[in-house]
């Protein structure tokens, strides 16, 4: 994604412009998924020409990253300035504070409200159908938000490994184990539509994947 220095007289301008082609383009491929969308359509519904567009993407391929991250962080634009707010450390959390056995239940509960999320179950629908053809498509879905995710709790990890005294070979797979955990059985439903998964069902396979965690984290099998 191009960007303008704050001092270039346009930049507010710019970015506006670049939000509502981001905003376009997340409407566009959720309704007509990414093979079908094209770059035209993006800039029409948009309201700019195909020069702009490419003014602030390189291809498609590009602007899909960007609907990826503005999904993940749906705050990150002020609309009053027109200007994406500079990222905090993402990895951060107000529960890394917290022991383990209530820190990984408030991931969990973190984690599943993201991923169960309706636009995010919508992307990765828009991924798995694509992916095939556009193999670029799945290699961003898994850095920007599958891996992004792990992050955070490998961030965690680091931090409470010396106190715990765990004994990890992995820390990303550890990550991987947890996310797992808590997609299990219900992260399908709920992309297929056969479930709504309700406030209680989140706290609960929170809880019990954290439970199963820490059995891990303990044990040193990870």
């Amino acid at each position: 994604m191009r960007r303008w220095s704050s001092s270039n007289p346009k930049a507010s301008l710019m970015a506006r412009k670049r939000f509502a082609i981001v905003r376009a383009a997340r409407q566009a491929f959720l309704e007509g998924g990414y093979a079908q969308t094209s770059m035209d359509r993006i800039a029409k519904a948009a309201g700019v020409g195909i020069k702009t567009v490419y003014r602030h993407f390189e291809d498609k391929d590009d602007l899909f990253s960007a609907v990826m991250q503005a999904a993940c962080n749906p705050a990150a634009f002020d609309h009053v300035s027109g200007r994406w707010k500079e990222p905090k450390n993402e990895a951060e959390r107000p529960w890394f504070a917290k022991p383990p056995h209530s820190a990984l239940v408030a991931a969990g509960i973190e984690y599943l409200h993201h991923v169960l999320s309706d636009e995010q179950l919508a992307l990765y629908r828009v991924v798995i159908r694509d992916a095939h053809r556009f193999p670029e498509l799945g290699r961003r879905y898994q850095a920007q938000v599958i891996e992004r995710a792990h992050d955070v709790f490998v961030h965690y990890l680091a931090r409470w490994i010396p106190v715990e005294k765990w004994k990890i070979s992995n820390e990303r797979a550890a990550a991987q184990v947890f996310t797992a955990l808590l997609r299990a059985g219900i992260f399908e439903n709920a992309l297929y539509g056969r479930d709504r998964v309700s406030e209680g069902e989140i706290t609960n396979r929170a809880r019990g994947a954290a439970a199963r965690m820490l059995i891990l984290l303990h044990g040193g099998g990870l």
